[in-house]
């Protein structure tokens, strides 16, 4: 088994669209913690991860070191959060990541294979606050 990131992208404006009414969050909230339980239980899961602040970042590029202000509000898609997954290859993880709820509000969900550096010690799996 191996593991993958799962990184979840979409517009700001289906990101909005999800909170439009506080029974509209509350399914999409819902639709997510059912497709989290569903991993978890297959043990699937490794790290539920994290949701990213979509209003404020920086990127830092190139030789100079140049800080940039982002994610940029022409960016097609922003990265709003990621997990991390165990597959068996990336055509199964790709298969566990087609059931994300974003993908029912347009986003999609970029699939990448964790490598794991020679030598380098595992870091514990954090799914305790996955299964509440």
């Amino acid at each position: 088994m191996s593991e993958f990131v799962l990184l979840y992208r979409s517009t700001n404006e289906a990101y909005e669209e999800t909170k439009r009414s506080p029974e509209e969050a509350q399914r999409a909230m819902a639709k997510w913690q059912a497709w989290f339980k569903d991993l978890t239980e297959k043990g699937q899961l490794k790290n539920l991860g994290h949701p990213l602040d979509r209003s404020s970042g920086k990127v830092v590029g190139g030789r100079k070191k140049t800080v940039m202000d982002g994610p940029y509000a022409e960016a097609k898609e922003v990265v709003g959060g990621f997990s991390i997954i165990e597959a068996r290859d990336l055509n199964e993880a790709a298969r566990l990541a087609s059931g994300c709820p974003i993908l029912e509000v347009g986003g999609s969900v970029e699939v990448r294979s964790v490598m794991i550096l020679p030598g380098a010690s595992p870091v514990p799996s954090d799914v305790a606050h996955a299964a509440s």
